[in-house]
């Protein structure tokens, strides 16, 4: 018990809770059952700005959710959070630090409807297009006819729910920037690579994926995994750890 209890009072108050509230809210997105269940993900998960079940809060509850179908996705998320995040949280302080983790959420969702707001309507004439058996063109020229009248916007906001995204990653994605920001020559090891990699270069290297995989997913080959909302997080947080540089700040409260 003794042990136990030093472990959890070395985390710093606001990753802690953090990791607290991410998966007390998994485990009621796992546990409730049904239509109950899949409300909190109706609800709280980021839809695009156009859709009928959109919400402001979004940009903020959604990075607060994980998938169900697989415990890899928030276990990663939380171990990032708990490895990278107790050292900036004692670097920035932990008002400073909390106020950069949303930054970062918001960030990656603000990019993610920048993203959405490029590609709905060509995902939607795709869709239309294979389900009824007509060209593009002639799909293209539907869903514009449609968002040409109220019924018809009411109609494409409802088939607009299905863009959703949920989970930290966003903000995680922020947090292994700064970190490669802060700290460029920290060793780094990574899964079934048995040297070091300077923290710098494998922020590098994420970033570079993302890009690549988020610039293949806009070209047709979708994976379900919002990519570039992962890019927008490491934007996000580059753009406020280089103010703070400049600034000369990086411990006490913001």
């Amino acid at each position: 018990m003794h042990n136990g209890s030093s472990f959890f009072s070395q985390i710093p108050p606001v990753t802690k809770n953090l990791i607290i509230i991410n998966l007390i809210v998994w485990l009621a997105m796992f546990v409730l059952p049904g239509r109950l269940g899949t409300g909190l993900e109706n609800f709280g998960g980021l839809h695009y700005f156009l859709a009928s079940d959109f919400n402001p809060a979004q940009l903020i509850t959604y990075m607060f959710m994980h998938s169900t179908q697989s415990f890899a996705h928030i276990f990663f998320n939380m171990f990032s959070l708990w490895m990278f995040g107790m050292t900036l949280e004692r670097t920035l302080g932990s008002a400073r630090f909390l106020f950069y983790y949303v930054s970062c959420g918001v960030g990656a969702a603000l990019v993610q409807e920048l993203v959405w707001a490029l590609t709905w309507e060509d995902t939607m004439v795709g869709l239309l297009a294979k389900y009824n058996a007509i060209d593009f063109p002639e799909a293209r020229e539907y869903i514009r006819h449609l968002m040409s009248t109220p019924d018809g916007k009411a109609a494409i906001a409802q088939n607009l729910n299905m863009f959703v995204t949920i989970g930290a990653s966003g903000a995680v994605y922020g947090i292994l920037l700064a970190f490669g920001m802060l700290y460029p020559n920290a060793p780094l090891y990574m899964f079934f690579i048995p040297v070091p990699i300077k923290a710098k270069w494998m922020v590098i290297g994420m970033g570079a994926v993302e890009i690549l995989i988020g610039l293949s997913e806009a070209a047709g080959k979708a994976d379900g995994i919002a990519h570039f909302a992962h890019l927008g997080g490491m934007i996000f947080g580059f753009l406020i750890i280089l103010y703070w540089k400049k600034k000369g700040t990086f411990h006490g409260s913001y």
